[in-house]
């Protein structure tokens, strides 16, 4: 039998189960390698429907009836390259996610096509299966006929209000009257703009220029090109005057790409001048040091709040750069991206690009076509920044490296981390965690030396650390106070304001209310899709779920018990501002929450605003905790912290701790001193205790010993296994059948496997969005025997046809408090 050439594909919306790379035959015979890294459209299943693919490999095989041929070929040049591709692969060994999945990853979604079907009339409309026709058929049959380059299934549907044309189309398809085919669109199509110029053409004898026309010709002249709105603004002529031009030859008009930018203009021009002092420049030369070895490593940059660690990252960036190579920047907020991008923007100007969710699609098409393209050696943003297709990278820094946001909690869910670590690896690159208040894993590996260690003690300056006090909230109940705000904190924010300087205020729960109750029977209003209860929201008078987006108005009678006095409990970010304008009427309060923050460039527009001292006292969730400096705040409150501290994650200590650390060190970062206050209803809990001396490494060194008798990481790794459906009967049996499954094959097949299993349990939140969920915890050494283990296990599961309708995952970076 003869060997043909074949590319391997990857096939959009397969599920994991059958998610593979499948054998094609190429449009052309030698053509297989040229098409790795393309995207292309396939005939895939028994029904032969159009599916988007891209191709992965290529190969020689036997020439066999049942290989299909490419269809198309979407892409002109491969869009993916060998470390792209290298990721890609990654991803999918790492996360059990589908390849197209990873590829979601390492291309902007502006970049993706869709596929469009659209039907055209193949048979005269006097052929006898025409005039056969029913009603409807003959009605669509004659829209169809009508329409010479055809027309789409949505516009059939909006025309003439089929609600489900497909029986209908199939139908005529069948009777061999219409034609189905398959457009594909690119999401996002490149911003352009008209520009004008001159051909050099004489316009003919017969056609003299007016003289508007003579404007145009002599501005064209002078400038080399212009776009048709600066014509009209320098020449004072509509673009009839232009058209006449073109149709006389003297100018041509040309489409120019430009760029969508996704930043506003920098507060300040002036530039970043880079001073360190000694502890920094000794901090730099060990990072340095590390970068010179032209190898892969790793080095955890630990520094006190305000020691001044962007000062060195911003010198390392220099040096990079000066050599060559690019730099990715990580900061685990939106919010904090303005303020990092401002600060390389001023050393580096447009060298500089940003990457996060917060960007038009098309914003973020461009500002990686500008990375693609060279153009930048620089790329600020959040997780996403990542996957930034820089070439020569040379360093890539993860700020605050202990956020959760580093993890992505849908498919492929992967750590920043991780994916950094493998882009290092392939560039012979530096990898530099930063944070004053590290994850236990990071600073255990940095203590036992798979990490380097450097250290920054003391904060820039010679500032001092803020005096921190503990509030005993239990206290205040007893003499009557049933505000959010204790008496100690209501005095510091007055004192603060009689000296014109700022405070700022952490509670970490959106909303008015946290939730709704009725006094007489106890009834809580929980939303009807998720197991939570609602939180009231002041501005639009509704109870909304944080989770699935549901809303309803405020009830006025409780429909347990017809009670009609209802209770209002809790406090969020809501009515703390409105306390807080009541209590001091003259302060100036800025509140900023995911509720006050949805508009484009307004983390950026409140944070300078609050920074030229237009608001006094600025309070809000975890988004104002990290990563700012503000010159004039001297005084900062955490308002609650019991519900951080006593969550069921086994983190919960460790994010309790770096919260307080992290906002207490908002405060008395340059001349001024600062005070902290810490509220809470358990001042004798050690880690408040700990976190308000900024005494990391005490609360490692205790942290580190639970986590060793508990066999939590860093001693271990923790995969959860999630199952979620709309029965939760059968969501139960599947979790049960897999965790049968699984020990049947660590019995036989993975007897080397040293694994703890727990569960299956649900969910903390058991029902979000109508699907009941659960998981199994799996206690465990992430190896590759582990890995591929897993992959069998969900494989195998994904095949049961009994649990079509359960829909399951795996995560190696378990978090509890999903």
């Amino acid at each position: 039998m003869a060997v043909v050439d074949v590319v391997k594909v990857a096939v959009d919306k397969a599920a994991f189960h059958f998610d593979k790379l499948y054998d094609y035959l190429p449009p052309k015979p030698g053509q297989s390698s040229a098409l790795v890294g393309c995207r292309v459209l396939v005939p895939f299943g028994r029904g032969n429907q159009k599916r988007q693919g891209v191709v992965l490999g290529f190969g020689e095989r036997e020439r066999e009836s049942f290989l299909k041929p490419v269809s198309r070929v979407i892409d002109e040049r491969p869009v993916l390259t060998s470390e792209m591709l290298r990721l890609m692969r990654a991803l999918k060994e790492s996360t059990f996610c589908t390849w197209f999945d990873a590829l979601r990853c390492v291309l902007p979604g502006g970049l993706g096509y869709e596929i469009r079907p659209r039907y055209t009339a193949l048979r005269d409309p006097y052929a006898e299966e025409a005039m056969n026709l029913s009603g409807d058929e003959s009605r669509l049959y004659t829209y169809i006929k009508n329409r010479k380059d055809g027309v789409q299934e949505q516009k059939i549907k909006a025309d003439l209000g089929f609600a489900d044309p497909k029986s209908l189309l199939e139908k005529l398809q069948g009777l061999g009257l219409i034609a189905k085919l398959e457009d594909v669109h690119r999401r996002v199509l490149d911003e352009t703009v008209t520009m004008v110029r001159l051909t050099g053409e004489e316009p003919p004898p017969d056609k003299k220029l007016t003289q508007k026309q003579q404007a145009v010709a002599e501005f064209l002249e002078e400038v080399g090109s212009a776009t048709l709105k600066e014509i009209g603004y320098f020449t004072g002529v509509t673009r009839a005057v232009t058209d006449r031009l073109r149709d006389a030859g003297v100018v041509e008009y040309l489409e120019c790409e430009v760029y969508r930018s996704p930043q506003e203009p920098a507060t300040s021009e002036e530039p970043l001048a880079i001073t360190l002092s000694d502890y920094q420049q000794k901090a730099y030369n060990q990072l340095y040091a590390d970068y010179r070895s032209g190898r892969y490593t790793t080095a955890l940059l630990y520094g006190v709040t305000g020691s001044g660690k962007t000062s060195v990252f911003l010198k390392l960036t220099k040096q990079v750069i000066a050599d060559g190579k690019s730099v990715i920047v990580m900061v685990p907020e939106i919010s904090l991206t303005p303020q990092t991008v401002e600060y390389f923007h001023r050393c580096f100007g447009k060298n500089v690009a940003v990457m996060h969710s917060a960007l038009s699609m098309g914003q973020r098409l461009d500002e990686w076509k500008r990375i693609r393209r060279g153009e930048v050696q620089v790329v600020v943003g959040t997780r996403s920044a990542v996957f930034a297709p820089l070439e020569h990278i040379g360093l890539i820094i993860i700020d605050e490296e202990q956020e959760h946001t580093y993890k992505s909690e849908s498919s492929p869910r992967f750590h920043a981390r991780d994916v950094a670590k493998v882009r290092c690896n392939y560039h012979g690159a530096m990898l530099l965690l930063s944070s004053a208040t590290p994850s236990v894993e990071s600073f255990y590996f940095a203590k036992t030396g798979r990490y380097h260690l450097v250290s920054m003690r003391r904060r820039y300056a010679a500032a001092k650390l803020p005096e921190t006090y503990i509030v005993d909230m239990r206290m205040g109940a007893m003499e009557g106070n049933t505000s959010i705000y204790s008496a100690a904190v209501l005095d510091a924010l007055k004192k603060t304001l009689q000296k014109g300087e700022q405070a700022i205020l952490l509670l970490n729960r959106r909303g008015y209310h946290t939730s709704v109750r009725c006094p007489s029977c106890g009834h809580v209003w929980k939303c009807p899709h998720c197991s939570i209860s609602m939180t009231y929201h002041r501005m639009n008078g509704r109870l909304m779920c944080h989770y699935c987006g549901y809303s309803e108005e405020v009830p006025r009678v409780c429909p347990e018990c017809g009670f009609d006095h209802l209770s209002f409990v809790g406090v969020g970010t809501q009515q703390a501002e409105e306390q807080l304008r009541e209590i001091l009427p003259g302060a100036r309060v800025l509140r900023m929450d995911m509720d006050t923050t949805m508009s484009k460039f307004s983390y950026q527009k409140n944070f300078d605003a609050f920074r030229r001292g237009e608001y006094d006292v600025m309070i809000g969730t975890q988004m104002v905790a990290k990563g700012l400096n503000f010159p004039k705040v001297t005084m900062v409150a955490v308002l609650s912290i019991d519900q951080a501290l006593y969550s069921t994650d086994f983190r919960a200590y460790e994010r309790a701790f770096g919260l307080m650390t992290q906002v207490v060190g908002r405060c008395g970062r340059n001349d001024l001193p600062g005070k902290a206050y810490i509220q809470t209803y358990t001042p004798e809990n050690p880690v408040i205790e700990v976190a308000a001396a900024q005494d990391y490494d005490r609360f490692f060194e205790d942290e580190i010993l639970n986590r060793k008798v508990m066999l939590y990481p860093p001693f271990c790794s923790i995969c959860s296994v999630g199952f979620s459906g709309e029965r939760e009967s059968q969501v139960i049996r599947a979790a049960g059948l897999f965790v049968e499954r699984m020990r049947e094959k660590v019995t036989r097949e993975y007897a080397s496997l040293p694994i703890k299993v727990l569960g299956p349990t649900g969910f903390g939140i058991l029902k979000v969005s109508n699907k009941y969920r659960y998981r199994v915890i799996i206690k465990c050494r992430n190896d590759d025997n582990f890995r591929r283990m897993m992959g069998e296990l969900l494989t195998e599961l994904g095949k049961q046809k009994e649990f079509s309708d359960v829909s399951l995952f795996a995560d190696l970076y378990f978090d509890s408090n999903q």
